[in-house]
């Protein structure tokens, strides 16, 4: 287990990311410095950093990926008030909440498991991208999202990009000339930041707990017993929080598609978007991986999500029609029992692992007091706080 968050953790960074984010006016979190104070990144890799977050590759200007993909919100929307992500244009908004890009590396391609008799992987809710460079390559040109009319419109920001020179010593001197192959490796390059250490940390109280470095509370505890539970939470059978026969750690998703029976989000901006961008109106109905596979049985089923940094990403479920952690757990203990709403996608939905759990209310807390444990960064805020604490100790007379 420490030899492979080691592995993880010497990935290298690059100093003049910190200028370059100057210029663009990124405000991104400094990953751990490498001996000497210095972060270090491949020069790719502080590529892909910078282009993460450059705000003039939108049309208007003003979004980037970290706009929706904040190191802050733990690589989710910091604009957690909407249920889905508002667009480079203020009046457009996307059908689905956003994902957190935080071990999207981890997801391997969407394939059907014949042993299994299910699909797995796949990027997106819906797994339409095979790797993080074909996802990268979708918000640029979505009109809901960056908006960009094509290609060359972004390879031209490329070209007086402050970056410019750094875009041509990694990928050649002809990287820029044409854009179809500028746009590829604007995707590569801000896949290979997406998949450094920095965005998979692997330093949440858990991971720590794991290493035998901290203890849990007692509440978190409990709920770590909950979560495991077959007879009582069973969240585990799909968020898997154990490491890998390696030593892994733990990626709480298994990366398989369910229909978890989640009702419609009446408060969903998308449906109210004028034809061009949904025809359907308050009639539009997800589909989900049943329209990326073209099969109607797999229609309204979705992605597991890793529960890793679960409460920095709120709103939750695909379209995030539930605003906190507990509003989740509970519509996951009484789905079946309690006058919810009506699912989206009424077929095929998941009646034998969810939906009479039989929680209490004081178990419902403490499941979400455990997964409140999978928050990065614990680690250094641990260390803050010691340091304020000992710099208080020192002021006393």
């Amino acid at each position: 287990m420490t030899d492979y968050l080691d592995c993880l953790k010497s990935a290298r960074y690059g100093a003049c990311v910190v200028a370059a984010c100057l210029v663009l006016g990124c405000t991104t979190p400094q990953s751990e410095p490498a001996a000497g104070g210095q972060a270090q990144f491949t020069p790719t890799e502080q590529l892909g950093k910078l282009l993460f977050f450059d705000t003039t590759l939108s049309t208007p200007s003003g979004q980037s990926c970290a706009t929706c993909h904040s190191p802050d919100a733990g690589f989710g929307d910091p604009v957690q008030q909407l249920p889905v992500s508002r667009g480079a244009h203020p009046d457009r908004f996307g059908n689905r909440n956003d994902l957190t890009a935080a071990y999207a590396a981890f997801v391997p391609p969407l394939r059907f498991d014949e042993d299994e008799d299910m699909w797995v992987g796949g990027l997106f809710w819906d797994g339409r991208a095979a790797d993080l460079a074909e996802q990268a390559k979708g918000p640029p040109l979505n009109p809901l999202e960056m908006a960009n009319p094509d290609v060359e419109t972004i390879t031209e920001a490329l070209r007086v990009a402050p970056y410019r020179d750094l875009f041509l010593e990694v990928f050649g001197d002809d990287a820029l000339d044409d854009a179809a192959r500028a746009f590829d490796l604007m995707a590569d390059a801000i896949a290979a930041y997406e998949a450094t250490s920095e965005l998979s940390p692997f330093d949440s109280k858990y991971d720590l707990f794991l290493a035998g470095e901290v203890q849990l509370s007692e509440q978190e505890s409990r709920g770590l017993v909950l979560y495991e539970s077959e007879a009582k939470g069973n969240c585990a059978a799909c968020h898997p929080n154990r490491p890998g026969a390696d030593g892994s750690p733990p990626l709480f998703t298994d990366h398989t598609y369910d229909n978890l029976g989640v009702p419609k989000n009446p408060e969903n901006p998308f449906y109210s978007l004028p034809p061009e961008f949904n025809p359907d109106g308050h009639r539009y109905v997800d589909l989900g991986l049943g329209a990326t596979v073209d099969d109607p049985d797999m229609y309204g089923m979705f992605r597991v999500p890793t529960l890793r940094n679960a409460a920095l990403t709120q709103p939750y479920m695909h379209n995030g029609v539930f605003k906190t952690l507990y509003q989740a757990v509970a519509f996951y203990n009484s789905r079946d029992v309690a006058p919810w709403p009506a699912p989206e996608w009424p077929e095929n939905v998941n009646r034998d692992e969810l939906g009479d759990l039989g929680l209490t209310t004081q178990e419902i807390e403490d499941i979400v007091a455990f997964l409140r444990t999978l928050s990065d960064g614990y680690r250094s805020r641990r260390e803050r706080q010691d340091g304020k604490t000992v710099g208080q100790q020192g002021a006393r007379p």
